[in-house]
């Protein structure tokens, strides 16, 4: 140090003027403080200013005694006045930053006797110092300024551990050395160091100094952190919580050993009992449900305890062991038991049902009403037991008996009381939603029974006024659908009757429509489904659900009368579904009733009108969807014709054909072309229906009906030709195409063409055709030359042409059907006959002579015995006019036929005979003939 920097004695002030200096500033400072009020904010520099103050005066320590007692006082004014700004204020709270301010007040106070030191006169001037950095420490406690709450109770701990407990005789003394350990111990716990606290609270026990009062504070402090403990979530918290309160027990059963007045006993025994509940919870909670029995049988035995969580807990633990009957008799006793709360009683009687379950339920019933006469009862109490009874769904017998004993209990008048008036709303509207849930639950499980009983019952809870009346509207509806679950069909027309009284709607309207097709009353159904449309709130929707219900009560008349409306209605507006869903659905119901084939030609005529309206795009819609729906409509016309064909109702056969066609013609977008096979199969049967009616009501079809119908073969013609000029057929075309539709197209169109006068060569070239295409078969040609060759529309052309063709084939068989060849013999000779007369008889004669080659080499039987006779006997009359008119070669050519047939046929010997001398005589008579005019 330099010399320049020590002071002479004469310049450097006295360590006394410092002190003085100093502390007349520290009065100063404390002055200020004493004359704050609450009312004014407070300088938030005192506290720092005096702090600073301090600061300088540490450095002047020692002190002397005077000075001593002069920072005593000082900081005893400092501290009354903190005390006074407290008290006036109340503050308290963490968030007043005044508040926090006057704290810190309080510690320099502290701080202050801490810096003096002990001073003579003042007797324990420690704990006294100790005393205020206790005080201080609980105030940073309560404002959870936990670390310095924490150093304050250590600067008082250091101030108070140099003293001999053993000499302290002052109780209040001693009770501070208590409470400061306790205190410590709290704030440590706070902080979550749990081993410091419990080891605080262990080290407190050397300061009870056998005090009844300070058995209990501790006792207390250990049951505190016991239940503290008892909140946490892992198992290890269970054991720790019951080590600690046992503990407290002990406390407090060793106080009650040392008490010496009543109400210190009454104190401790108050607080043994406490702890007792709490273990017997803890217990509880560890499912040691016997250790649980033990506590209460004490807690009832030993000090008469009643507290109401007694019961309570008795059950619960009764219940924990399986034995229902000793839990309910438990649960009876807080019946009269007036002293258990609300909540209690209804938390037992939740616990209860829970375990015990459906057999639990009447108990539970009549407990309540019982404690209906006992005390009043609140609403929400009654929802909370109703919810428990009714469970949260199932099903089974148990969920039916826990709805019945619901609803037992919600409609016992009692019950219902509680809820008069707008104070209960709320609970009100609770109780019917509880009750409605439960009926719901029931009602999707079809327990109708049930669930109408319950939606009766939540309409006790459903006020008559205004505001409810739609949900009683909708109450008598749902009631309505149990009934009609049940088959009850009176009584759901009486609720429906009812909702339809408060709120007409189109509900109400589609029950009463559901009630008229349950009970079979077709009319008033449609009746009613018509007068559907007239409610406010129809929709479409309703026509189209009202046709689902009726075919599902099969009343076929009702379902096509809802769908036929929703197909008016919609006409040009926006429909829940597609027109040609709804006629498709229309077609399906009426094809499962007999007899409607009139009524689903219609549905398919109008189908066809829309096509035309709309366009095939738009009314069967595009890609996939849309030629399913096509093919659709045209199988099912094919098969309603097909059926109608074997009934024999050719009108409606015709028509059913002539709408498949059409529906099978129809082109959609990504199409090549039409279906042309199934159209001129079903253009071809339309024609057969035609003529075929024709012939049933034996009324020839008019001129434009033929012209008509030959149009519709010529379409059909086109694809025929079309498919027999291909070389090559594919699978699907070989199936489709048969013989027997070529042949049927040719039979009906000769037959048409013939009726309009045509000239021959029209039905000749048919026929030609027919005979020339892949599909030819020779029964077919048969049968068209011989329809060809009789009724007064014959063709000789026509039927020469198609019988020798026929012939033909026949022969060229390699099993000849000879019954069928005597036959076209006949029908050609007869041909001839008529349309040739005597003109050709050359070709009458080779037709002879080609049925004898034919004889020739058959075996006996082969031909037909019949036709070969007729052929002989023809042969041989024709000879009788050339005899006649002496035409002796030409006689003598068929009579010579005739004997060759008859040579070939069995059985005509003896005819063979006369015509042999017959023969030999008309020889003998034209020799003579001959040599009489050689003579001459």
């Amino acid at each position: 140090m330099r010399i320049s920097e020590i002071g002479s004695p004469e310049l450097r002030p006295s360590h006394h003027d410092s002190s003085s200096q100093l502390l007349s500033q520290l009065e100063c400072s404390i002055k200020e403080g004493e004359l704050l009020s609450p009312e004014k904010p407070l300088p938030t520099n005192l506290s720092s200013d005096i702090r600073s103050t301090l600061s300088q005066l540490s450095s002047l320590v020692p002190f002397s005694n005077s000075i001593k007692l002069q920072i005593w006082k000082l900081s005893f004014r400092l501290w009354n006045a903190c005390v006074d700004l407290s008290n006036a204020a109340g503050v308290r709270a963490s968030s007043d930053k005044v508040g926090e301010e006057v704290v810190k007040l309080r510690q320099v106070s502290a701080d202050m006797l801490l810096l003096a030191g002990n001073v003579d006169g003042v007797p324990s001037p420690a704990l006294k110092s100790a005393s205020f950095y206790y005080k201080t420490g609980l105030i940073w406690h309560e404002l959870r300024r936990f670390d310095l709450a924490a150093s304050c109770f250590e600067k008082a701990t250091d101030l108070t551990a140099k003293l001999d407990v053993a000499t302290i005789s002052d109780p209040g003394e001693r009770k501070l050395l208590l409470d400061l350990n306790i205190a410590r111990s709290r704030t440590a716990w706070d902080v979550a160091d749990r081993n410091l606290a419990v080891t605080l609270l262990n080290r407190a026990k050397n300061l009870l100094s056998g005090s009844a009062e300070h058995y209990k504070a501790l006792g207390n402090q250990y049951l505190v952190f016991g239940k503290s403990a008892l909140s946490k979530i892992e198992g290890s918290g269970v054991k720790e919580a019951l080590k600690l309160m046992n503990e407290a027990l002990d406390l407090f059963e060793k106080g009650l050993s040392t008490a010496r007045t009543r109400n210190g006993t009454e104190d401790l025994k108050a607080s043994r009992s406490k702890c007792l509940r709490f273990i017997a919870a803890v217990h509880l909670q560890g499912e040691e449900f016997e250790s649980v029995l033990k506590c209460i049988r004490v807690l009832r035995e030993g000090g008469g305890d009643r507290h109401p969580c007694l019961p309570v807990l008795a059950m619960k633990a009764w219940l924990g062991l399986g034995r229902y009957g000793e839990a309910e008799k438990e649960l009876r006793s807080m019946v009269v038991n007036k002293g258990v709360p609300e909540s209690i009683w209804v938390s037992a009687v939740e616990a209860y049902f829970d375990a015990a379950g459906t057999a639990g339920a009447e108990t539970t019933k009549g407990l309540f009403l019982g404690l209906l006469d006992r005390c009043h009862v609140s609403a929400g109490a009654a929802v909370r037991i109703a919810f428990r009874v009714v469970g949260e769904g199932g099903s089974g017998d148990g969920a039916r008996v826990r709805a019945k004993v619901a609803a037992e209990l919600v409609s016992d008048e009692r019950v219902v009381a509680l809820f008069a008036g707008e104070a209960a709303a709320k609970d009100r509207t609770a109780m019917h939603a509880v009750l409605w849930n439960c009926a719901a639950d029931h009602f999707r499980l079809k327990d109708y029974v049930t669930s109408a009983d319950m939606f009766e019952k939540s309409m006790l809870y459903v006020p008559y006024n205004i505001e409810n009346r739609i949900l009683r509207a909708k109450s008598f509806r749902v009631l309505c659908l149990c009934h009609l679950g049940l088959s009850q069909l009176d009584q759901a027309q009486e609720y429906i009757n009812e909702a339809e009284k408060i709120e007409p709607n189109i509900a109400c309207a589609f029950l009463k429509f559901k009630i008229y097709l349950q009970k079979n009353d077709h009319n008033a159904a449609i009746h009613q489904m018509q007068g559907m449309i007239t409610c406010i709130d129809f929709t479409p929707d309703f026509l189209s659900l009202s046709a689902h219900e009726a075919i599902a009560c099969r009343a076929i008349p009702v379902a096509v009368a809802s769908l036929t409306n929703l197909l008016d209605f919609s006409s040009g507006k926006a429909m829940p579904t597609t027109e040609v869903a709804v006629l498709r659905t229309l077609v399906t119901i009426l094809a499962h009733d007999s007899g409607c084939e009139q009524e689903i030609l219609k549905f398919m005529k109008r189908a066809h009108l829309r096509i035309s309206e709309l366009g095939p795009d738009c009314f069967f819609g595009k890609g996939e969807v849309g030629r399913r729906e096509r093919n659709w409509f045209a199988v099912n016309a094919w098969n309603f014709g097909s059926n109608a064909g074997k009934e024999k109702n050719y009108e409606a056969c015709a028509e059913f054909f002539r709408l498949a066609s059409e529906f099978y013609s129809v082109v959609l977008d990504g199409e090549m072309e039409e279906n042309s096979i199934m159209v001129c199969k079903s253009l071809t049967l339309t024609v057969s229906a035609m003529v075929a009616a024709e012939k049933q009501r034996q009324v020839p079809l008019l001129d434009a009906e033929v012209k008509q119908a030959i149009k519709l073969l010529e379409r059909a013609g086109k694809t025929l030709s079309s498919i027999s000029s291909r070389t090559q057929l594919n699978e699907d075309q070989a199936t489709a195409i048969k013989p027997n539709l070529f042949f049927i197209y040719t039979f009906n169109a000769y037959d048409l063409h013939g009726r309009l006068n045509d000239l021959g060569s029209q039905q000749l070239q048919l026929v030609k055709t027919f005979a020339a295409s892949k599909f030819c078969n020779p029964n077919h040609l048969l049968q068209i030359g011989l329809n060809a060759s009789q009724g007064p529309q014959s063709n000789h052309e026509v039927a020469t042409f198609a019988l020798t063709e026929c012939l033909s084939a026949f022969l060229s068989s390699p099993s000849p059907d000879y019954q069928n060849i005597a036959l076209i013999a006949r029908r050609l000779i007869s041909v001839s006959s008529i349309h040739r007369g005597e003109t050709d008889d050359d070709a009458v004669y080779a037709m002879y002579k080609q049925a004898y080659r034919i004889m020739v080499g058959l075996k006996d039987g082969d031909y037909p015995t019949d036709e070969a006779k007729w052929l002989a006997v023809t042969a041989w009359n024709r000879a009788a006019m050339p005899v006649c008119l002496g035409q002796a070669d030409a006689a003598k050519k068929w009579m010579n036929m005739g004997l060759e047939v008859a040579s070939k046929v069995a059985g005509m010997d003896t005819y063979r005979s006369c015509m042999e001398d017959f023969v030999a005589d008309f020889a003998k008579k034209h020799a003579r003939i001959d040599d009489d005019g050689e003579s001459n």
